[in-house]
């Protein structure tokens, strides 16, 4: 890769930055993940307890880079094609025409995704993974930029589905979002006392400084970053000696590694480096994996989470040097 186009790539993730921080105070490693997911071609599934901005922030990513955008209300009675489209019978023309559903848009956000059921889950699979829905039997593509963005809360469990193992491994990452710290959070109550009335809708102060060319520039240089054989073998010795952790029911998938190479490639491009470097694969680790790891009953019960697990097995696979 040649150093100016480092250079270009490492100003418009640090101008993308600087305009959500704007808005969204006390959640930079939140962003950057978001950031990476997006670049690398992925989807995301974010969760937190209401509040932490998790819509706010994705409304603010296609603001700022000049994207459509669409949100879908999950709820238990939402059908598929209320997400996807479906054919109406226009009279006019005595044949059906195809109506467009909210999945048709380059930034989609299905909030609260695990409160639909799996009939409305399964919509989206075709979608994340090959950008097209099939409707009747014609398949319509999608936005060569499409993400999918998805919420949930962590402590309400009444009245959710939890979403389907397919569908979970399609997601890139999961990104969770904790509380900011106290001085983070008195910055964003000073911001929102000062702005007025833009208050309920703050994602009007993002200004549209990237365009979507350089994004699709931004997705085309993450194919160029440099990764030495030795990363290679590090990722695959993560994830294989996932499937032998003894706090797990069963590890990681080929397509899990596949992720964290696209999101390590992708990171590096946004810190500006030409290569990966472990750390960029530790860095990923823990949001490409924990959605996909199974923990064992025992584990569960001594209070472990897939973080605790993950940090363990980085532990015991020797880093590259």
């Amino acid at each position: 890769m040649q150093e100016r186009d480092l250079i270009k790539a490492l100003g418009v993730a640090t101008t993308i930055k600087e305009e959500l921080s704007k808005v969204v105070i006390g959640q930079a490693e939140m962003i950057e993940e978001l950031l990476t997911a997006f670049i690398a071609g992925g989807h995301v599934l974010l969760e937190g307890v209401p509040g932490l901005a998790k819509t706010l922030v994705v409304r603010c990513l296609a603001s700022a880079l000049d994207l459509s955008y669409s949100r879908i209300q999950f709820t238990p009675d939402l059908m598929p094609a209320d997400v996807t489209g479906v054919n109406v019978f226009d009279s006019q023309k005595m044949e059906f025409v195809f109506r467009q559903g909210p999945i048709f848009a380059d930034i989609v956000l299905g909030d609260e995704i695990n409160r639909a059921p799996a009939k409305t889950q399964s919509a989206l699979l075709e979608a994340m993974q090959e950008k097209q829905v099939t409707i009747d039997g014609s398949s319509y593509q999608l936005s060569k930029l499409f993400m999918v963005v998805g919420t949930q809360n962590p402590i309400e469990y009444e009245g959710t589905y939890p979403l389907p193992e397919a569908q979970l491994d399609r997601f890139i990452m999961k990104i969770l979002i904790d509380y900011p710290h106290k001085d983070n959070e008195l910055s964003m109550l000073k911001s929102m006392n000062t702005i007025g009335e833009k208050a309920h809708a703050p994602y009007h102060l993002i200004e549209k400084k990237v365009s979507s060319e350089q994004i699709r520039t931004l997705r085309r240089l993450v194919h160029e970053i440099e990764t030495d054989l030795s990363v290679l073998n590090y990722i695959i010795e993560i994830v294989r000696q996932s499937r032998s952790f003894p706090s797990m029911s069963f590890g990681a998938s080929p397509r899990a590694a596949v992720m964290m190479l696209h999101a390590a490639k992708a990171l590096s491009l946004l810190r500006g480096n030409p290569y990966v470097r472990p750390d960029e694969v530790q860095a990923v680790a823990f949001p490409t994996l924990r959605h996909r790891l199974c923990l064992t009953p025992e584990a569960q019960i001594e209070g472990l989470t897939s973080d605790d697990c993950i940090d363990n097995l980085l532990k015991q696979v020797p880093v590259p040097r």
